[in-house]
């Protein structure tokens, strides 16, 4: 699998992380939005779930791919306290990406790849997709939709009407 799409992706979002860093150390959201530090732990759960259920393929054991933990307060908070904060998550989330690179790349088979895996996906308590995907569509998933779009969400923390 041709990685060259997620790797850019891995870099856009860390891009925009660090230029809300930088810009705004805390940038307040728009109302019933997450902040920044939400949405990296966001990204640092749903990039676990997707290196997991990778690793279990590759393992031949049974696995699916369900993200509403990545939508919990109480996890979302946890996970940015044991990552050490925003450049922990921001470390944490670039080694993630270096980790799936590499198992998507060389490691899995395109039999692996295509392997289906059991899915639910929702966002902000709507069911996306309830069923079963190949491994690949999980992957592109990230680069394509996941990942730019919260590095989008992370880059609109800075626009006037975000403090609005």
């Amino acid at each position: 699998m041709d990685t060259s799409r997620l790797r850019n992706s891995f870099r856009i979002l860390l891009d925009a992380a660090a230029t809300v860093a930088h810009a705004d150390p805390d940038p307040i959201p728009p109302a019933g939005e997450w902040n920044a530090d939400q949405i990296l732990a966001h990204v640092a759960i749903i990039n676990s779930a997707t290196i997991s259920t990778a690793s279990a393929i590759s393992s031949c054991m049974h696995t699916t791919y369900d993200n509403r933990v990545s939508h919990d307060a109480w996890t979302l908070t946890h996970v940015l306290a044991v990552a050490g904060g925003r450049d922990g998550l921001s470390e944490r989330i670039r080694a993630q990406g270096e980790v799936l690179c590499a198992l998507a790349g060389p490691i899995l088979s395109e039999a692996e790849l295509d392997a289906l895996v059991p899915t639910r996906l929702v966002s902000k308590d709507t069911i996306l997709l309830d069923q079963p995907i190949p491994l690949r569509d999980i992957i592109t998933g990230l680069a394509d939709v996941e990942l730019p779009g919260h590095a989008t969400q992370l880059r609109t923390l800075l626009s006037p009407q975000a403090t609005a």
